[in-house]
Parts: C-alpha cells; sequence; structure tokens
C-alpha cells in the first residue's frame, strides 16, 4: 500500500483537447475551475518552472488548438455574465476609509479576519484563480508584451458595446468622478491649489464632462467626435488635477505637509488614474450597435458561440488593459498589505522630512581645506560640551536616586548639552550621519533629476562625507581625551578625591572594550536613536512649517499686546527655525539617557555607547586608575573600541537615514549596480580624497553633487 505510486493528473491541456463540445457560457462554476486550472499551468512550481516561457506556450497552445481557445473564451464570458465589475474598478488598490488611522485600522481588522466575499463579485473571481499572496510577482515578471500577445491572440476586446458592461463602466466612472470633485473641495487641497485653478477648479469640472460622456454614449444618435472630443478634454482637466497635486507636493519644502493631506493626495491620484482606464475604455467605442454583436456573443445572448473579433485598429488598448490586469492581481493580493499602505502614505511625507535634513546636510559636506578647518575647529568646539556633559553625568552619578530619576536626570544633562552644541554652532559628529546621508540621496533624486546622476561626482561626493566625518570625529576626540582628564584632575586638586577609581573605574574601561562587552552592539543602539532623533526633528520643523506656527505666533492676541512686535517677530522666526532641531535634541537626550534604564526594568541587556561620551568615560577611568596601573595594550583596545563605537554609531545611523531618503525620494538602488565599481576605482586612485580635501584651489575639484541638488 505505502509503495504505491501516485497517479499522475491527467494532462489539462490534452483533456480539454480531447473533447467536442465547448463549455457554455451559462456553467459559471465550470468556467471558474477552468481558469484556475488554465493559469496554474502559468504559474511557476517551486522554481521549476519560468512564467514568461509558460505563458508563450500557453499563447502558442491557443493559436493550434482552436477549442482551448473557445473553451478559454467561454470561461472568461461565463464570469463577466455573472458578477459586478464595479469593485474592481473603483475599490480594488484604492483605499476606502476617508483617514488614514480608519484604513489602518481596517487592514489590521481584515488582516486577522478576512472579510467575505461574494460570489457575484468579480473581485471573487480574481482572487479564487490568483489565490496566492505572491501572484502578483510572477505575473509582473513576465514581460509586458508578452502579456499584450496572450490578450491579443485571445482577441478578447472587453465588448464595451453590450449594455450590461456599459452601464457598469459608466456607474463606476460617475462614482470616481463625484469623489475626486469631493476631494478636490476639501480645506487640504483646495487652500492650496495653484491661484488659476481655484476659480475653474479641475477636480469639479472633470465632474462636469464626465456627466456630459455619458450623455453622449446614452444617445441613440451617437457622434463619434463629439465622443472623442468630450474624453479628451476629460484627459486633460485630469492633466490639470495632477498638476495641482504635483504643486502641492512641490510647496511641502515651503509650506511643510500633514499626514492627512498626504493621504488626500493618495486617494486622488489613485482614483485619478482609474479614471484615465475608464475614459481609454470608453473613448475609443467606434463600433457600438444596440443590439448583438454580428461577430460573437453578448452576455445578453450568451449561448451563441464565441469568435472574439479584435475591435479595429485603435478601437481598445491592449496594452493599457492588460496595465489594469496587472494592477488589480497585485492590489487583491497585497490589499491587506500593512507594509505596503504605510509606504505609499507615508512616502511623500517621509519626502519632506528628509528634504529638511537633506538641505541641512550641505554644510556638514567640505570640499575645500577652509571647509575642512573650519569643520575641525566647529568639532572642536562641540568637544569641549561634551566635556562638561561628561563630568555632569558622572557627578549625577554619585548622586543617590531612584534608577528612574537618575535616567531622567541624565536625559537633562544629555539634552542640554545637544543644545548648548546646536545653539554654538559647533558640531558633534555623530550627528552628521542623519543628514548627510538625506544629502547624498538627493544627488539621486528621480523628482528633481530627469537626467542620469553622474555616479562619479557621487563618489567624489561620498569621499567628501568621508573626509567631513572624520575631521568632525577628529575635532571631538581631540578635546574630548585631554578636556575630560584635566576636569578630572580639577576636581581632584579642589576636592581632594577622585571623581572615579578603584573598581568603578575598571569597570568604566571594560564598558568599552570592544569584545569583553557589549559595546558595538550597543553602539548600534546609539545609531538607531540618532537616527530617530533626525527623523523627530524634520517631522517637527515640517509640522511647524505646514501649521504656519510663526504667522500665527505673530498674530496670537495675547502676545501681540504684551510684546514688542520686533521681538514677537524674533521669536516666532526663532520657533519657526530652530524648534525642530530643539525637539530633536531633546528626543535624544531622553533616548540616551532612558535607554539603561529600560535595560534594568525588563532585565534585558540594552544600553548605548556614544563615541564622544565613551572617550570621555575612558579619559576619567584613566586619570582614576593611573597609566601605570593599566596594561597599555589594554588601554590601546579600549581606545580602539572607542573609535569602533564611533564606526558604528555612524554606519547604522547613516545607512537607516540613507535607506529613508533613498525610498522617500523614488532611488532605486539596483539601478545603478556599477556605482560601488567607480567608488571603488576612484578609491584607489585617491584614497586620501576620502581623509582629507586634495591641496588644489576649489576650481580645480569635481562639483559636488550636493551642489548640483540643491
Amino acid at each position: 500500500m505505502f509503495g504505491r505510486k501516485k497517479k499522475p493528473r491527467p494532462d489539462f491541456i490534452a483533456t480539454v483537447s480531447g473533447r467536442s463540445t465547448v463549455l457554455s457560457i451559462a456553467d459559471s462554476s465550470a468556467g471558474l475551475d477552468f481558469l484556475v486550472s488554465f493559469f496554474s499551468l502559468i504559474r511557476p512550481h517551486r522554481g521549476h518552472r519560468n512564467a514568461g516561457a509558460n505563458l508563450t506556450t500557453m499563447t502558442a497552445v491557443l493559436k493550434e488548438r482552436p477549442i482551448v481557445l473557445s473553451n478559454l473564451r467561454h470561461a472568461i464570458l461565463s464570469q463577466l455574465v455573472r458578477t459586478d465589475l464595479g469593485s474592481a474598478l473603483m475599490e480594488s488598490g484604492i483605499p476606502l476609509a476617508r483617514g488614514f488611522w480608519q484604513e489602518l485600522f481596517g487592514r489590521l481588522r481584515h488582516k486577522l479576519l478576512p472579510p467575505l466575499s461574494p460570489e457575484n463579485d468579480f473581485l471573487y473571481v480574481l482572487n479564487r484563480v490568483f489565490f496566492r499572496n505572491h501572484d502578483y510577482t510572477w505575473v509582473e515578471d513576465i514581460p509586458r508584451a508578452d502579456w499584450i500577445a496572450f490578450f491579443e491572440g485571445l482577441g478578447l476586446s472587453l465588448h464595451i458595446d453590450d449594455r450590461r458592461i456599459l452601464r457598469q463602466l459608466l456607474l463606476s466612472l460617475n462614482t470616481l468622478s463625484f469623489q475626486v470633485a469631493q476631494l478636490g473641495l476639501e480645506k487640504d487641497v483646495l487652500h492650496y491649489i495653484p491661484e488659476q485653478y481655484r476659480e475653474e477648479n479641475p477636480f469639479v469640472e472633470q465632474s462636469y464632462l464626465v456627466h456630459a460622456l455619458e450623455q453622449q454614449l446614452s444617445a441613440t444618435d451617437q457622434r463619434p467626435e463629439a465622443l472623442q472630443e468630450t474624453a479628451g478634454k476629460i484627459k486633460e482637466k485630469v492633466g490639470w488635477c495632477y498638476e495641482c497635486i504635483d504643486h502641492i507636493r512641490d510647496s511641502h519644502s515651503q509650506r511643510g505637509a500633514s499626514l492627512h493631506q498626504t493621504y488626500m493626495l493618495l486617494l486622488l491620484a489613485n482614483r485619478l488614474e482609474r479614471i484615465t482606464i475608464l475614459v481609454d475604455l470608453l473613448d475609443e467605442n467606434h463600433e457600438r450597435t444596440t443590439g448583438p454583436l454580428a461577430e460573437g456573443p453578448t452576455l445578453d445572448n450568451p449561448d451563441r458561440r464565441a469568435t472574439f473579433s479584435k475591435r479595429p485598429a485603435g478601437g481598445f488598448d491592449v496594452g493599457k488593459f492588460v496595465d489594469f490586469f496587472r494592477m488589480l492581481i497585485r492590489n487583491e493580493n497585497r490589499k491587506n498589505s500593512i507594509l505596503e499602505f504605510m509606504s505609499q502614505t507615508f512616502a511623500y511625507l517621509a519626502y519632506q522630512i528628509a528634504e529638511h535634513k537633506g538641505a541641512k546636510g550641505s554644510k556638514y559636506i567640505t570640499a575645500t581645506w577652509a571647509d575642512y578647518r573650519a569643520m575641525l575647529k566647529s568639532a572642536m568646539g562641540g568637544g569641549a560640551w561634551v566635556c562638561l556633559v561628561v563630568l555632569v553625568k558622572n557627578l549625577i552619578t554619585r548622586v543617590p536616586m531612584a534608577i528612574f530619576w537618575h535616567g531622567f536626570a541624565y536625559s537633562i544633562n544629555y539634552s542640554l548639552g545637544f543644545i548648548l552644541i546646536e545653539e554654538t554652532h559647533t558640531t558633534l559628529a555623530t550627528k552628521q550621519p542623519a543628514f548627510t546621508a538625506s544629502a547624498v540621496a538627493s544627488s539621486l533624486d528621480t523628482r528633481k533629476n530627469s537626467h542620469q546622476p553622474n555616479l562619479y561626482n557621487l563618489a567624489v561626493t561620498v569621499a567628501k562625507v568621508s573626509r567631513s566625518q572624520i575631521a568632525s570625529f577628529a575635532g571631538n576626540l581631540i578635546i574630548v581625551f585631554p578636556g575630560v582628564w584635566l576636569l578630572a584632575w580639577g576636581y581632584d586638586k579642589l576636592f581632594g578625591k577622585k571623581l572615579v577609581e578603584g573598581t568603578a573605574a575598571l569597570k568604566m574601561l571594560q564598558d568599552q572594550h570592544p569584545w569583553t562587552s557589549l559595546s558595538l552592539l550597543y553602539a548600534c543602539n546609539t545609531g538607531v536613536f540618532l537616527f530617530l532623533s533626525g527623523i523627530i526633528a524634520g517631522y517637527v520643523q515640517n509640522k511647524i512649517r505646514y501649521g504656519q506656527i510663526s504667522r500665527r505666533l505673530q498674530t496670537h492676541p495675547i502676545l501681540r499686546v504684551t510684546m514688542p512686535k520686533t521681538r514677537l517677530k524674533r521669536l516666532a522666526d526663532y520657533v519657526e527655525n530652530h524648534a525642530g532641531s530643539l525637539i530633536g535634541n531633546i528626543s535624544l537626550g531622553f533616548f540616551l539617557g532612558m535607554a539603561g534604564f529600560f535595560g534594568e526594568i525588563f532585565g534585558i541587556h540594552f544600553d548605548i555607547r556614544h563615541i564622544t561620551i565613551s572617550a570621555g568615560n575612558v579619559s576619567l577611568a584613566m586619570y582614576g586608575l593611573g597609566f601605570r596601573n593599566v596594561n597599555p595594550w589594554y588601554v590601546a583596545t579600549v581606545v580602539g573600541g572607542v573609535l569602533g563605537i564611533g564606526f558604528f554609531n555612524f554606519v547604522s545611523s547613516f545607512l537607516l537615514a540613507f535607506i529613508v531618503a533613498a525610498r522617500s525620494r523614488g532611488v532605486r538602488l539596483r539601478e545603478y549596480p556599477e556605482f560601488l565599481g567607480i567608488l571603488w576605482r576612484y578609491f584607489k586612485s585617491n584614497p586620501l580624497d576620502f581623509i582629507r580635501p586634495r591641496r588644489r584651489s576649489v576650481e580645480n575639484e569635481e562639483t559636488p553633487v550636493v551642489a548640483e541638488a540643491h
């Protein structure tokens, strides 16, 4: 019994070819089973079959075996007979909820318990045929030209001549048109479109034209010329709608953006795209008749034998139908995807946050020796403030208090230190990566650069980022190591006791050791916090601009009468220009200060290591222990660990910021596979460019990509 071989499944094509009859269009169940079996032959299984080759094979089979072609045509018509196309045309892939959070929670519910789909819905058919969550991948991997050849061979032209399909298309078009008009009157859209579109709002105007198109299609004495003219006007108005959307998005850098506005623009773009598809299906119908087609079956008379003749040239755009077909499958496979929905919604909001950081990041990139020296000097100033932060932090440690209050006090200390660094225009090395990453990503920005980016110039920019980062690290450490030592010496002379000594000092050294502690892992945690604080800073700056906080402060009824006008304006300008960085610094301070507290209360190995703080702790510990009492190789290893902490601070923060900036700008790194080779060749020929600028005038140096981008 156990050795019995499985019966091989009968060959589907051979079975269909052996039939003498064709599927009845009235038998929707058999038609659906046929479609499931047919497309399973195209779907790749366990990587042994290529979907593109399978489709080419099936296209050839349809040409060679008319009985298979006839059965496939009838199977498709059997589903069109009994299904409602409205949901596929109006809902698939388009968020239905009016708010971001409603849509998000709706997807979460459906992910846990999928909704029922009625069997008379065309989406039910689509989900039965393409039932695997990743079917869209192989459907999209098949070249578009192969799908066009398949559907042309099938001869399917979506007989819009049929009254039932025409009614569904018009109903869907009308619904989408009214929704676009309503969204176009939302204040988050209406108040931000260009002035010339305020009176003649294209979002509203297109609905009038859609109504005119409906009347022309319903008329008995239809004039093709008038139909084409109206459809052309609709497409023109839709183009104006896209111009308004682009204008709003482009103005985000000056006026900011909100999550709700971003979501409204997403809804508008999705519905406008669907309107374009429907108008294209309707406007090319030159051969519409009121009775049954002479060449083939209609839904009103489904038993007539199918011939599915092709429409006249220009009558039906098979390419657009293929695009719509592939889009439907992706939408249905991904309809409950939380990540995809959030990615679509947050893309432009993240873009504005990245824009804020990218504009600021250009000041952290040095091109000349003067810039390099200025960066070094600024970093030395930042290192001086860090010395004070390290001293205060260790003084707080000596004060007995609950662990939470220790963490809170550390957070206030860090926050004030970072704010002082910001306000004195000095530099903290680890704050750079979040900004320089956005500046580098902007050089590949598909929304700004219509031409192919200069990858050699990008390699030059990477070299400049590298040497700028090295300069800032060096400037910080040049001051922190001796500065903290001098403060420890002064404390000892003033109070007659070392700030840290003995076991506590030895533990402080061990905590920075690269492989006997988790310092390098904790350095990655710090990189994540640096990245998050940069995101928070950009988000707050964006919200301040979107909310017009500066103008609102200047018109505040109480502030206007209690403060002089000039002082109030200075306050408003300060809030507009600095509030984002202030909040970012405070958030970073609390991230770093409370990390150890959460590690303690949850009993997990979770902490932070920041290169400048670690350098200060090493210096403080070495003063407490004395150089003579510590093995020099151990000291060298710990100092190497501090440099490793700085490296992982930089890498983790830079990579996270670059990924967000690149994705929000539509940058796909796989489109530039040659860049790593260019960068490596540039490094081999000019390795010192990654450490310090060339000794020559700026006129002879390669133009930085960031300067082009901004």
